[in-house]
């Protein structure tokens, strides 16, 4: 069985993983080819990276940035495999038997359509605000789940003829909620998941100040997708956007921003800091997205 390692690489020097998977490919013996697509990063990333053109069966350089939906997508050009895993070009490997995990899943039961490994915190960055939102709203501790809601980009195989069907949505082209909306559409479709203990260790070292600005780019996106009635069933479900709807609807609005203008500066502070504040967090997203909503 053949699996195609699909890595959008974006800024970031993926030599360390790409070697990692190379080993246990070699010390397996396991058929796979190694795909990379860079989207249009910074020259010395580049530079960095370009050595690994021999290392692997592809190496796609994009002059023009794309964005996470379609750079994943591109993947169904370069790939021959019946089952494409896809990894975040900031982890590493955490086991010698990362690839056979995924293998010995899928001999089991061939019926298994999507299959999620979750990830882990390198403890350098445990603290800041993205990885402590990490940790407590994203990473699972059980061993076994079919809960789609549980799956996120960052390490997941699955079916070539099913990604074929239900590709992730382009007209999400910024940051944000493409994973969300990927997961509903494939619990629609009524897709076969499971999630999985193969994590792989994210290497995310995002400044509070830079998550910040990113969760409001996400906010940003989130508000788009809403504006298309066709959208509502694959947002419904997110949070953010339930207390939103139901604050306007209780006609709140006014009163919330009022009293989070008040308080915004304090918590601003909170969340640029060492010891930033979840629920303070959750609070500047709602404000976000209250603020573009009527």
């Amino acid at each position: 069985m053949k699996i195609s390692v699909c890595i959008p690489v974006y800024n970031f020097d993926v030599r360390s993983l790409v070697f990692e998977l190379k080993k246990e490919i070699h010390d397996q013996k396991i058929d796979a080819e190694i795909i990379l697509i860079d989207d249009a990063s910074d020259g010395n990333f580049i530079e960095i990276n370009n050595e690994l053109q021999d290392q692997v069966e592809q190496f796609v350089f994009l002059e023009k940035n794309i964005g996470r939906s379609r750079i994943r997508n591109l993947f169904l050009k370069h790939t021959r495999s019946n089952y494409l895993l896809f990894l975040d070009c900031d982890v590493q490997i955490d086991n010698n038997y990362f690839l056979a995990n995924y293998l010995k899943e899928i001999a089991k039961d061939k019926g298994v359509e999507v299959i999620y490994g979750n990830f882990k915190i390198d403890p350098a960055y445990s603290q800041t605000l993205r990885n402590r939102y990490s940790v407590d709203k994203e990473i699972f501790s059980v061993e076994r789940s079919s809960d789609l809601e549980l799956l996120k980009t960052v390490n997941f195989i699955i079916k070539r003829e099913v990604f074929e069907k239900f590709p992730f949505n382009e007209d999400l082209k910024n940051y944000g909620y493409e994973d969300f909306v990927f997961a509903k559409t494939l619990e629609f479709a009524k897709m076969k998941f499971l999630a999985i203990q193969n994590p792989v260790i994210h290497f995310d070292d995002t400044s509070n100040e830079v998550f910040l600005s990113k969760t409001k780019t996400a906010i940003d996106s989130l508000f788009q997708l809403s504006q298309d009635p066709g959208n509502e069933r694959f947002i419904n479900d997110i949070k953010v956007y339930k207390v939103a709807k139901n604050i306007v609807n209780l006609k709140m609005r006014s009163l919330f921003l009022f009293i989070y203008n008040l308080m915004e500066n304090r918590m601003m502070k909170n969340l640029r800091s060492k010891n930033p504040n979840l629920k303070y967090f959750d609070l500047y997203k709602l404000a976000l997205l209250l603020r573009k909503m009527k």
